[in-house]
């Protein structure tokens, strides 16, 4: 199965060519980023209060204002249960703090409903992995932070990276591992026990990660 990628209301400069098996899904706001780049959603989901109108000949699901989930975790429980494993979040990053964070956690929703997301702004990109390692392939000079989510991390080691960690803790009460960066090297970012955030910068492939 393909990408489900789902279109939100906050700019995103990443360009994408969606291809046969991936999914589009609009939330709300997210229309109209699509409308302007040509593309028309296999979906469009929300209560439309950022669009302002609800879009016509397009395939619809519409909730009330006053509503537990944000459009965007409306889209993602839509791309799940359409049997995906595979998300890019777009238009996710930067704008309002606390929507930002409302899409971190549907980060951490997709993770433990074992699937795999990023979350992408315009200038910046965000995952989140429990017990693992990821692998970056090697690209330009460019700023990555590793931060411990929802609890004390453990064995978390940096390799690749101009600040290299081997077997350390991170806790969520002191960011040790902000404003790391690429090297042009493979970089390999690992968890043995916890939950890891890695957020970084342009430079790189946003999706050419690779999660071991």
């Amino acid at each position: 199965m393909g990408i489900c990628y789902i279109i939100g209301a906050m700019e995103s400069a990443f360009p994408f060519q969606p291809k046969a098996g991936d999914c589009i899904i609009a939330a709300d706001g997210g229309y109209r980023h699509l409308r302007a780049a040509g593309l028309k959603p296999d979906l469009v989901v929300g209560d439309f209060d950022s669009l302002g109108y609800v879009p016509e000949g397009e395939e619809i699901v519409r909730h009330p204002v006053r509503k537990d989930d944000t459009d965007t975790m409306l889209a993602v429980k839509l791309g799940l249960a359409r049997g995906y494993d595979r998300f890019l979040l777009l238009g996710g990053l930067g704008g309002r703090l606390d929507h930002t964070i409302a899409n971190l956690h549907a980060l951490a929703y997709l993770m433990n409903h074992g699937a795999r997301g990023c979350l992408m702004g315009k200038s910046e990109s965000a995952i989140l992995f429990r017990d693992r390692s990821v692998f970056f392939y090697p690209e330009g000079r460019e700023t990555v932070s590793v931060f411990a989510y929802g609890g004390i991390a453990m064995g978390v080691s940096l390799e690749g990276l101009e600040y290299p960690l081997t077997n350390a803790v991170l806790t969520p009460g002191f960011p040790l591992g902000v404003s790391n960066a690429f090297t042009g090297a493979p970089a390999k970012i690992s968890v043995e026990q916890g939950c890891l955030l890695v957020i970084w910068q342009d430079g790189i492939d946003r999706t050419d990660w690779l999660e071991v």
